[in-house]
């Protein structure tokens, strides 16, 4: 009997100091989630700044426009135009007739109606072009027609 009072009691013993062991987390470990948490998100936000992806995403639909324009002229053996001018963000990538109309939210420089000739080189406006579309510029090369 008073073996089994004593495992009793050990195991009363054993279970409480379980318990008061058991506190959550102390004030340093918080203060230093808290600081990383911080720093992590210091580091990330600048990151989300949505101007900047929609300026890049822009001028990459208005890049591709002017490339798909090439190699359509090429394709059809026929004189094809893009017309890039400000407005909403949108690139059609149809052909409507031999002209595509892009229109572009954030357009710096270079509005104005770009014609591929049947050998895919710029004809109007004179060669070499650039725009500048949110701080990215493109150029279309003389000779080739290249777009970049």
């Amino acid at each position: 009997m008073m073996l089994l009072a004593s495992r009793k009691r050990i195991a009363n013993t054993v279970e409480m100091k379980l318990q008061t062991n058991q506190r959550g987390f102390t004030l340093t470990e918080l203060i230093t989630i808290i600081v990383i948490v911080g720093i992590i998100s210091v580091a990330a936000l600048p990151r989300f700044n949505n101007d900047v992806f929609q300026q890049r995403g822009a001028a990459d639909q208005v890049k591709s426009a002017l490339k798909f324009a090439q190699k359509a002229a090429v394709a059809k053996h026929m004189p094809v135009s893009v017309t890039v001018a400000q407005g909403a963000t949108d690139c059609a990538t149809t052909l409507t007739g031999l002209a595509l109309t892009c229109t572009v939210a954030v357009l710096d420089s270079g509005a104005d109606t770009y014609t591929f000739d049947a050998l895919g080189q710029l004809t109007a406006p004179a060669a070499p072009a650039t725009l500048t579309i949110g701080g990215t510029t493109i150029t279309i090369e003389a000779e080739t027609g290249y777009v970049h």
